[in-house]
């Protein structure tokens, strides 16, 4: 692999780690957010610094022979450290539970990192190897320990990842679930590299000489490994997004029948507001229930509490349920007020049964979205509206909802 094929995955992760930033900043104490960052930071560096050329520019700049390798080795361990840190913040649980168990592979991998150092500290490393030092010094005292010991250290990382996302991937559904499994063959591909690696070391000890599979067939490993692990960790975040803007969306289609149903009464009001359409899709929910409430409050003395009375009673013969009926209750009062309104431009009539604005409750876009989904499929409101909600006696009504 040459500088490029390293550079461009370090680069993906910096990128990502710098649109993440502002949000860490405003929220430091998050072990979330930290564990995110500190993946994004480790992974970017340890593609940065492997890298031919970081390598031997940073040998060059230490002026010590292959000072580049121990601290990739070191970083490569804080990436997997990191990932298990993610996984375990990721998963939650009793919060002293989860930093009990963040501290220990910290600990864990952080003693991993002063070992690597102390034995590049006492080995001999004294010719430049920028893609061949594990198999070049694989019999070399200290340094062949070193090998082992990052090699040993990353193939825990990908069985433990896997063993976690596995049984996680066993309790959950949805967006989560496929990004555990992609976690998991991700990782899995890393139990390949560290094989590959072992094994070109093993045949360096013996005599033999495998080192193509070390130098240009493990790094293809780690890079797909690489890059599907953070397709995994990716995809949950940009499919929760993804269904959150559909939920929206669908929100605000639904309540179209509604907003339209009240357009001429915000019109006569001076209450209609128009916003671009290119603004977020939760404002422009925001802005059509806004818009439905104005228009209702338009109406109030329009509101006929006999009308609901007749719906409701109409609804719950037809068959539904209590917040359904509720439902079809409003909408057929609103759209008999609507009628009422219309015919009175000079807005000399009052009600004689003025009823009380239709019950919304804390989650008013569902109360609203029944509505609106009632004035286009009842028949109880179908009936309403053509009755008018002010002329029409008790008895047409009746017979028109039957």
């Amino acid at each position: 692999m040459d500088g490029p094929s390293y550079y461009l995955p370090a680069l993906a992760m910096a990128v990502a780690l710098a649109l993440k930033t502002p949000e860490l900043l405003r929220n430091w104490r998050d072990p979330l957010l930290r564990s995110v960052c500190a993946l994004l930071t480790t992974g970017s560096l340890v593609f940065c610094f492997a890298a031919p050329p970081t390598s031997g520019w940073l040998n060059r700049l230490i002026g010590v022979a292959n000072i580049s390798a121990p601290l990739v080795y070191c970083l490569l361990s804080a990436f997997s450290c990191s990932c298990m840190v993610l996984i375990t913040n990721w998963r939650g649980g009793p919060p002293e539970v989860t930093r009990r168990l963040s501290r220990r592979w910290i600990t864990g991998y952080g003693s991993m990192c002063a070992a690597i150092v102390t034995l590049f500290a006492l080995g001999d490393a004294p010719s430049e190897r920028l893609q061949d030092f594990d198999t070049y010094y694989a019999n070399t005292p200290f340094l062949r320990e070193m090998i082992v010991l990052y090699l040993v250290g990353f193939t825990v990382a990908g069985v433990a990842m896997n063993a976690m996302c596995w049984r996680w991937a066993l309790q959950v559904h949805g967006w989560l679930r496929a990004g555990l499994l992609i976690i998991a063959l991700g990782f899995l591909v890393n139990v390949p590299f560290a094989a590959v690696k072992l094994i070109a070391v093993v045949t360096r000890w013996r005599g033999g000489n495998v080192d193509d599979l070390s130098t240009y067939a493990a790094p293809v490993l780690a890079s797909v490994g690489a890059a599907v692990s953070a397709l995994g960790f990716c995809l949950p975040l940009a499919g929760q997004r993804i269904g959150d803007s559909w939920t929206t969306w669908t929100t605000y289609r639904r309540l179209g029948p509604l907003w339209r149903e009240l357009r001429s009464v915000r019109a006569q009001a001076g209450h209609d507001v128009r916003i671009s359409w290119w603004a977020p899709a939760q404002l422009q929910v925001t802005q059509r229930e806004s818009d439905i409430h104005d228009g209702m409050l338009s109406l109030y003395p329009y509101f006929d509490s006999e009308v609901r009375a007749r719906a409701y009673d109409s609804a719950v013969t037809a068959g539904s349920g209590p917040a359904q009926a509720r439902a079809v209750a409003d909408a057929a009062m609103v759209t008999a007020a609507v009628r009422a309104k219309a015919a009175d431009p000079e807005g000399r009539f009052i009600c004689s049964a003025v009823a009380d604005a239709p019950t919304v409750s804390a989650e008013s876009h569902r109360d609203l979205v029944r509505m609106s989904l009632a004035l286009r499929q009842s028949p109880v409101v179908a009936a309403a509206r053509e009755w008018g909600a002010v002329t029409r006696s008790e008895s047409d009504f009746h017979e028109r909802t039957r």
